[in-house]
């Protein structure tokens, strides 16, 4: 293994560095786009956006693929540069005997204490794969393909580098030399002044978890984005030439009846909620029983629906149920959104009697269940592919507007309502 330590260390180094790179473009898009859906989400329990949204995926806010990046990329630099042996090395001229002693360090001498360097810090990422790789099977029950990659390749890392290493004992004495000789060449130099700047930048830049959290503790105010007459004429035309779909719900005499279906495991549900609840309060405000909000339960879950990778997804909708009866609904939601990485079933009957004082959760579960797949049902009878799926008036937003259009909206189909003549009239009628 010694002779073709440094190419396998190459190439495990590329697949850690391959699989955090991916998987920092997928926690991205998620937090970007509340419709993306990742290409290694494949079954309810094979998912990465399960395991990346949960509590779990970060640390601080900083996704656990940041560190992987950066401590992959380490381990390529070390490999490539830190274990490479010189082309043509100098042919050593005769010494006398009182020459011969001391002997410097020969590359392979060098190699081998780069490889220790490389256990070492293999050593500390097989702890953290190990950690993440138990609460990934044990506690989420989920698997994420990305991090499956990245988890062999820090094995093979740690098994490769430790084969390859020299005496570790010898290393602590040879650290200041090694430091001394990264500052005074100019390669090893500049590699790791922009390893150090990326890794920094990285942790600064990369969009952090704790937005969605700021959106939550901030006040709930309409969208502040201001759409220009153009942007307005150009949205309300397409509004208008788009088909409407009769969901059969209860307008209880509003104009505006916007529907959404949900999943409170879903992370664009709880974006939209965010984005979504200072528009609500607005409409309730301003035009109360003239817009009406209404959440069907969509629960990607097999147990109530035709299945997702949300494993509480079903239990969280029949919770919201159960505290409606106590008038706690909506807190319940809040609290539903705001723990969502770490929902199971005990977390949500445990949320469920603190939010509601609600403790029959089990005895009552079945009948409740029978309510969301109701929901469910017509979901899928209205062709759903993803949540959250809005319909304003019976027209189907597929993804998450921007507030400022999904506000332009409600106050468009509010307008038209209130215009006497043919187009309120038909509208009248597929509300009906």
């Amino acid at each position: 293994m010694k002779t073709h330590a440094r190419t396998l260390i190459v190439a495990f180094g590329l697949l850690a560095f391959g699989a955090s790179v991916t998987s920092l473009y997928v926690h991205y898009q998620m937090l970007a786009d509340p419709s993306y859906t990742s290409f290694c989400d494949i079954s309810e329990t094979v998912s990465c956006e399960a395991v990346m949204t949960s509590q779990y995926g970060s640390v601080y806010g900083i996704p656990v693929a940041v560190g992987g990046a950066i401590w992959s990329g380490l381990m390529l630099l070390l490999g490539l540069v830190g274990m490479q042996s010189p082309r043509n090395p100098p042919t050593p001229a005769p010494k006398s005997a009182a020459q011969r002693a001391p002997q410097s360090a020969s590359p392979a001498d060098d190699a081998g204490r780069v490889a220790g360097y490389i256990f070492l810090l293999a050593t500390v990422g097989l702890a953290g794969v190990l950690y993440l790789g138990y609460a990934s099977l044990f506690i989420l029950r989920q698997m994420c393909p990305l991090c499956v990659a990245m988890y062999v390749a820090v094995i093979g890392l740690f098994v490769v580098s430790g084969a390859a290493a020299s005496k570790l004992t010898a290393i602590p004495a040879k650290v200041g030399r090694d430091l001394r000789a990264i500052i005074t060449s100019p390669l090893a130099a500049t590699l790791a002044a922009v390893w150090v700047v990326a890794s920094v930048s990285l942790v600064a830049f990369f969009p952090h978890e704790d937005t969605a959290e700021s959106l939550a503790a901030a006040p709930d105010t309409a969208s502040t984005e201001i759409l220009g007459e153009v942007d307005v004429a150009q949205f309300e035309a397409w509004l208008d030439a788009q088909p409407r779909v009769d969901l059969g719900v209860p307008t209880n005499g509003a104009s505006v009846v916007v529907v959404k279906f949900n999943d409170y495991q879903c992370p664009a549900c709880r974006q939209a909620y965010l984005a979504y609840r200072g528009i609500e309060q607005k409409y309730d405000e301003q035009f109360p029983g003239q817009v009406a909000f209404v959440s069907l339960d969509y629960p990607l879950e097999a147990e109530c629906n035709t299945g997702g990778i949300h494993s509480s997804a079903c239990e969280a909708a029949v919770a919201v149920r159960l505290a409606r009866e106590e008038d706690r609904a909506a807190e319940m939601a809040d609290w539903l959104f705001a723990n969502q990485e770490s929902l199971t079933r005990d977390r949500v009957k445990e949320g469920l009697a603190e939010v509601a004082q609600v403790t029959d959760f089990d005895s009552r579960y079945e009948e409740m269940l029978e309510e969301v797949r109701v929901d469910a049902a017509l979901g899928q009878k209205v062709e759903i592919t993803g949540t959250p799926t809005f319909f304003i008036n019976g027209i189907r937003i597929a993804s998450t507007l921007r507030p400022a259009y999904f506000d332009a909206a409600i106050a468009h189909e509010l307008e038209k309502a209130s215009e006497p003549g043919p187009a309120s009239q038909a509208q009248g009628q597929n509300q009906s």
